[in-house]
């Protein structure tokens, strides 16, 4: 049997003291392991989670973004309230692992951590339920839909918060290669935005032995995926922050042909929506110019899909306090830094004052990277979210330790 850490400050672990807490996450988290259900139809994970919580005496509400769970926790009489979200959500990739919880879907994973997400918040919400040593309301927020297709913002344009109001929403989410038990934690941007394209270069086929006749997409889309490298050297500052990925070129099927088309697709990250802004505008200009200059013409389709995530100075800062308080301060990484990936927490941070916290999934062997078809979530970790949620809700929701912040985020 694998066993919990113990906390290293003055709390031990949830699960240290709740018996088979621990055991109960872990069954949670390997059944959504093995049963990996991606954008909106999370409905046998959703029919998991509102069982789990009704078990536990907790008010459910389904259906918000047609697989989203809302839970709903009171105790005493205070006014206050906080939201707590985990993504229930797979994606679509084919898992190598050949443990016993291994995917029984084919082409379908939980390569991100959303199973483990997901039990975790489930402990926090059990362990909630039976010791209420809080004032106010726990809102526990099960969203669909995380990868790619914006749950998090249907969620908010559904009305979440306007059904479930909220002083501040707080996120959590694994990152491998940071150890177990570490958190980190930013004041304002945390992580990039999440931006996508498609360009269709319309050249001129023909014979692939008289090149002189045709206008070839293949050629000019070669120059394209170079040139759209230089908008973040060349047009943006050196200390500002941006990613340009060609991660698709698609153009004919045979060898004596040159095609009609080409098509590339990529994506965009930034941390704010300045730079966001002027990376569109180079690669739109790029590649009218370089199109034009061969004789071809181009469409662009360019979308904003997640803007970046910033967290808020005070319930960040209140976050730090809790691990601090909870777990000791080695337990918060020295020098974190943003990353370039994304998330669609940012929606309901950009509605409501928050704080996304990142958890360590280990380092080493065993901690490989996310969307990865050899990765797994960390067991180990189940115990430490948790408490951390649980001790975060005791604190913001205490009677003499109140968190209120209308305060705009930082950037």
């Amino acid at each position: 049997m694998n066993t919990m850490p113990r906390a290293v400050g003055s709390h031990e672990l949830i699960t240290d003291t709740d018996g088979q807490l621990g055991e109960q996450m872990r069954s949670w988290r390997r059944t959504i392991h093995a049963h990996p259900e991606t954008a909106y139809e999370e409905f046998a994970t959703a029919k998991l989670v509102a069982a789990a919580l009704q078990e536990s005496g907790i008010r459910v509400h389904t259906g918000i973004a047609r697989t989203g769970v809302v839970g709903v926790l009171q105790a005493g009489n205070g006014g206050r309230s906080i939201a707590l979200r985990a993504d229930m959500d797979a994606l679509h990739i084919q898992e190598l692992n050949d443990f016993a919880h291994r995917s029984l879907h084919d082409g379908r994973m939980h390569a991100c951590g959303h199973d483990g997400h997901t039990a975790t918040l489930l402990g926090a919400a059990a362990h909630l339920a039976r010791t209420r040593n809080f004032e106010g309301t726990v809102y526990l927020v099960f969203q669909p839909a995380e990868e790619n297709e914006g749950g998090g913002r249907r969620m908010v344009e559904e009305g979440l918060f306007e059904h479930f109001p909220v002083d501040a929403v707080f996120g959590l989410h694994n990152l491998p290669g940071l150890p177990v038990g570490c958190f980190s934690l930013l004041s304002g941007p945390v992580l990039a935005s999440f931006d996508i394209f498609e360009i269709r270069i319309s050249g001129k086929g023909g014979h692939a032995a008289m090149p002189q006749h045709v206008i070839d997409p293949i050629v000019i889309g070669s120059q394209l995926v170079g040139a759209l490298q230089t908008i973040v050297s060349r047009s943006l500052d050196p200390l500002e922050s941006g990613v340009v990925s060609v991660t698709s070129l698609h153009a004919g099927d045979t060898w004596n042909v040159v095609p009609d088309e080409a098509v590339l697709r990529g994506s965009v990250r930034a941390f704010d929506e300045p730079i966001q802004a002027r990376i569109e505008e180079r690669l739109r200009a790029l590649t009218t110019g370089i199109c034009t200059s061969f004789g071809a013409s181009a469409t662009v389709k360019y979308e904003r899909r997640y803007p970046p995530t910033v967290n808020w100075p005070e319930q960040t800062e209140a976050a730090r306090r809790v691990v601090v308080k909870t777990f000791g301060a080695d337990s918060l990484t020295a020098g974190a830094r943003p990353l370039m990936a994304s998330e669609d927490f940012s929606y309901m941070l950009r509605e409501k004052p928050g704080c996304f916290a990142l958890l360590g999934n280990g380092v080493g062997a065993g901690s490989t990277g996310l969307h990865n078809p050899h990765y797994d979530f960390n067991d180990e970790l189940l115990g430490w979210g948790a408490t951390y949620w649980v001790r975060l809700v005791e604190d913001l929701l205490a009677p003499a330790n109140l968190v209120n912040n209308d305060a705009a985020p930082t950037a």
